[in-house]
């Protein structure tokens, strides 16, 4: 039973991290600009943070969708618009941030000295700050509590928390052996890399307002 806990772990945090966002995208682009040591840097502490992201999540699953509609508003506005608007923020800083920097040469590093501290902060602070886990635990880490595809005790919650953080190891590893293999395939500068994940981030900003207006009238 624990190891098909582990197994559900694995499976449902790597399909959260199929569809193309700010951590993937950002993976991808570290792969191509800085190389895939600077890549394990980020996905072994962006993990890490997951792991104990999901574990409070699934404590906090069940009384959540019980008693927390995501259409419920809070002070008048909706979470899920307030979760909307943290990721059209994080979408548009991002994508600027990209666009800026998309001129400049690639440097990787083989040695020591190379700035891996960085790389580890930028995955603890993405861990933090990623709101769009939060409405995708509360629904799914609902069902399969009530499907009793897991148990709810600390040890299985663990176990799941920690497959939680190998799904998103696997799933954000493939995502940055794509990028580097998307690359070499087709001879693709960084360049025109690094403007086409700006341009994505810009769009998937662009598709969140337009949703938030539908909404709205």
């Amino acid at each position: 039973m624990l190891f098909l806990t582990f197994f559900i772990g694995i499976i449902l945090n790597a399909m959260g991290y199929i569809p193309p966002g700010n951590i993937n995208l950002t993976v991808a682009q570290l792969a191509i600009n800085k190389g895939m040591r600077q890549v394990w840097y980020f996905i072994l502490s962006f993990s890490c943070v997951e792991v104990f992201f999901t574990f409070g999540m699934m404590r906090f699953a069940r009384w959540a969708m019980s008693d927390i509609n995501p259409n419920e508003a809070v002070s008048e506005v909706r979470l899920s618009t307030l979760v909307d608007c943290f990721m059209i923020v994080m979408f548009l800083v991002m994508g600027t941030i990209t666009w800026k920097n998309r001129k400049k040469v690639p440097k990787t590093s083989n040695t020591k000295e190379d700035k891996r501290s960085g790389s580890v902060l930028y995955g603890l602070i993405l861990g933090i700050l990623n709101p769009v886990q939060i409405p995708f635990w509360l629904f799914f880490g609902n069902y399969v509590i009530l499907h009793q595809w897991i148990e709810t005790d600390y040890l299985s919650l663990v176990i799941f928390s920690l497959g939680s953080g190998v799904g998103s190891t696997l799933a954000l590893y493939l995502y940055a052996h794509f990028a580097t293999y998307i690359q070499e395939k087709f001879t693709l500068s960084s360049l025109i890399i690094n403007k086409s994940i700006a341009i994505f981030l810009f769009a998937l900003a662009a598709y969140l307002v337009v949703k938030q207006v539908i909404v709205i009238l």
